[in-house]
């Protein structure tokens, strides 16, 4: 029966990764376009055989998601052999609202560990990712973390669990130092008036992604999966674009 069992495992015809997160990871319509996640577009990263379930909402938290039951929901339908990559961080600091605030060495860690013993019950494989960065630069142009102790705690948690860590944290921090203070704004969603139709006046946001900056983060969270060898999910990367674009 075993054998069996390891074979069945092993030609799974389809992974499913789910994505749990917030506005940064979400998908938008095009409504809002070109405003995109990098979950959206994250199943460009992969071959055939990979399908990406994006459950990501805007303006939660690791708290607030579990309490809507919104984990609950993936964790009936996700299956032996799935992943779920969990990267929240942003909304968690949101000290003046209760509903999703946590704190990062206790309540944090604790809702997040929920999502890691939820996916492991159903043998499916968590992944933790730590909050990609905002756009934040010093006047001396250097890239600055906006985070506080959310990546740390993360990480930590990460060995405690023996769970893998893509820190997106400081790969998205490292993109925006090499691209600079100007070229970092084609990331993010910073439109000049009647730019874009969908915001007739000008818009600064330092947060969220247009399509190309999704794309860009997607990248990383791939090379992270590469990093760390994280199998099978990745044998089923696309390599020829995974090398175009790295």
């Amino acid at each position: 029966m075993q054998a069996t069992s390891s074979v069945s495992q092993s030609h799974k015809s389809k992974i499913t990764v789910y994505l749990v997160g917030d506005s940064t990871v979400s998908t938008y319509d095009s409504s809002v376009a070109p405003r995109a996640g990098w979950g959206q577009v994250f199943e460009e990263e992969f071959r055939h055989k990979v399908t990406v379930r994006n459950e990501a909402q805007s303006g939660r938290s690791s708290k607030s998601f579990i309490d809507e039951g919104r984990l609950d929901s993936i964790l009936s339908e996700i299956q032996k052999g799935d992943y779920l990559l969990i990267q929240f961080g942003h909304n968690d600091e949101k000290i003046e609202d209760p509903s999703r605030y946590t704190e990062p060495s206790t309540t944090y860690k604790s809702y997040l560990k929920q999502y890691i013993d939820g996916a492991r019950a159903k043998k499916a494989t968590p992944v933790l990712i730590t909050p990609v960065e905002r756009r934040r630069f010093t006047e001396e142009g250097i890239a600055y973390d906006s985070h506080g102790t959310y990546p740390k705690a993360m990480k930590e948690l990460g060995k405690e669990e023996n769970v893998p860590v893509i820190d997106l944290t400081e790969k998205s921090k490292a993109l925006y130092e090499e691209l600079g203070v100007e070229k970092t704004k084609d990331l993010f969603l910073w439109l000049e008036k009647g730019e874009h139709p969908n915001y007739p006046d000008r818009v600064i946001d330092n947060t969220h992604f247009q399509e190309n900056g999704a794309r860009e983060i997607s990248h990383l969270v791939a090379e992270g999966v590469k990093e760390l060898k994280i199998v099978p999910l990745k044998n089923y990367l696309n390599k020829e674009q995974f090398i175009s674009n790295h």
